[in-house]
């Protein structure tokens, strides 16, 4: 029969080393990670303001369809179906509405404003013409901005 011995008890733990290496090894994986993942974000949100510009494009498009012209009899401009991005319930990023003040009978220009989180987006406004025209007004290109 064997005897117990308290000396042959081995430790299985992780020593204080090993336990730094690992936390080291989060906070690289943590650094090179959260940038990334913060773009991605900005990315959706800009999508977001993208699509919402599209929409009101169609409305405008409509408006002229049905009235001749892209204002209302008085000249003053069309109220938007919405002014701001995103449409549903979550925090809102972007200022919609006509840029250069309002439109006239022939053309327009939309714009979405960044606001709150997006204020200092690398794209800027994000604008949409009545050709179709899509733009920014920062330091990106229109690919790296409108991605499609």
């Amino acid at each position: 029969m064997k005897t117990f011995r308290a000396d042959r008890i081995l430790n299985r733990g992780f020593t204080l080393i090993e336990l730094m290496i690992v936390v080291a090894i989060i906070g690289i994986i943590a650094a090179i990670a959260y940038p990334s993942y913060q773009e991605y974000v900005r990315s959706a949100k800009r999508a977001d303001a993208e699509t919402a510009l599209m929409e009101l494009g169609h409305f405008m498009e409509r408006y002229y369809t049905a009235n001749g012209k892209y204002v209302k009899a008085d000249g003053s401009a069309p109220a938007l179906p919405f002014t701001e991005a995103p449409k549903d319930g979550s925090t809102k990023t972007y200022t919609l509405g006509f840029a250069a003040g309002n439109p006239t009978t022939s053309k327009y220009v939309l714009q979405a404003a960044p606001k709150g989180s997006m204020a200092n987006d690398k794209c800027g406004t994000l604008t949409l013409s009545h050709t179709g025209a899509k733009g920014q007004k920062a330091g990106m290109t229109q690919a790296e901005c409108w991605k499609r």
